[in-house]
């Protein structure tokens, strides 16, 4: 009886709240339905009144014909094996960086991580030129180089310096005092003890990284030129020519391009929500 009463009370105390929250999420949702759903209708049912909230006939070979209209798959692996590598390399950087700031004491240390943090209010669009004549002089222009070394020391290296510092502050000191004391020299400390903690922040790291990575547009459009080495956000731009924009080959390739990101967070949701309360963030 009661737990009965206790329950009956939890209802009426949050019961407002889940509905609340429940109808805002269907309304969030809306957007991405009709992308479903779009992808999978016939191009003349796309624009019919009222609209056709589910697609009769159902056409799966919409799907299919994105990698007819052009290689998909060759996008969809220049995103995937860019954002790993942007992803391994920002992590390890980010890692490394933040316990010598949290951990490690050297000349000017609190002066230098506030010039990074300093350096992250500079937008893209302002280093962009200098960056992209520098590349050019190197040669590097459209290669994917860019797009794989620069992001990892830019903002969203110096962002990840920063989560892991709040990370590795809350780290008792006396873990590394432990090691120390049998025999452990600092980089044995940090890869063999410290490393492994920094799981859950390493895991919130890794998805705001590949997320930035998979999504970014602008810089893949000012240093590449062959299509070959488009990313995913390239192609997407594809599907719009002369005659128009192929609507339901656009949703189907964007259903396509969000399903990865989807299994990035799912896989990673539990240690990015210990990242999350870990490290503070908000």
């Amino acid at each position: 009886m009661k737990n009965k009463s206790g329950r009956l009370g939890f209802l009426l105390k949050n019961g407002p709240s889940y509905i609340f929250l429940t109808l805002i999420s269907l309304f969030v949702m809306i957007p991405f339905l009709w992308m479903l759903t779009t992808s999978l209708k016939d191009e003349t049912k796309i624009f019919m009144f009222p609209p056709q909230w589910w697609p009769d006939p159902i056409r799966w070979s919409n799907f299919a014909d994105v990698f007819r209209f052009q290689p998909f798959h060759l996008y969809l692996f220049n995103s995937v094996y860019i954002g790993v590598l942007v992803t391994a390399g920002t992590c390890l950087f980010a890692a490394i960086a933040g316990y010598a700031f949290a951990k490690m004491d050297f000349p000017f240390k609190n002066a230098i991580f506030l010039i990074l943090l300093s350096s992250m209010m500079i937008p893209t669009e302002v280093t962009a030129i200098p960056l992209f004549n520098w590349m050019s002089q190197l040669g590097l222009v459209d290669t994917h180089f860019p797009l794989i070394v620069p992001p990892m020391l830019g903002a969203g290296g110096i962002f990840g310096v920063f989560l892991m510092r709040q990370f590795f502050i809350t780290v008792p000191k006396d873990l590394s005092e432990a090691a120390e004391i049998d025999g452990c020299n600092p980089w044995t400390t940090y890869w063999r003890i410290m490393f492994p903690l920094a799981k859950p922040s390493l895991a919130t790291l890794s998805i705001f990284t590949f997320l930035h990575s998979w999504n970014e547009f602008f810089e893949p459009l000012i240093y590449l030129n062959s299509s070959k080495l488009f990313t995913l956000p390239l192609a997407l731009s594809l599907f719009t020519d002369q005659s128009g924009t192929q609507w339901h080959l656009l949703m189907a390739a964007s259903v396509m391009a969000t399903v990865p990101l989807l299994l990035v967070f799912f896989i990673a949701q539990k240690k990015f929500i210990e990242g999350v309360a870990m490290t503070g963030l908000k």
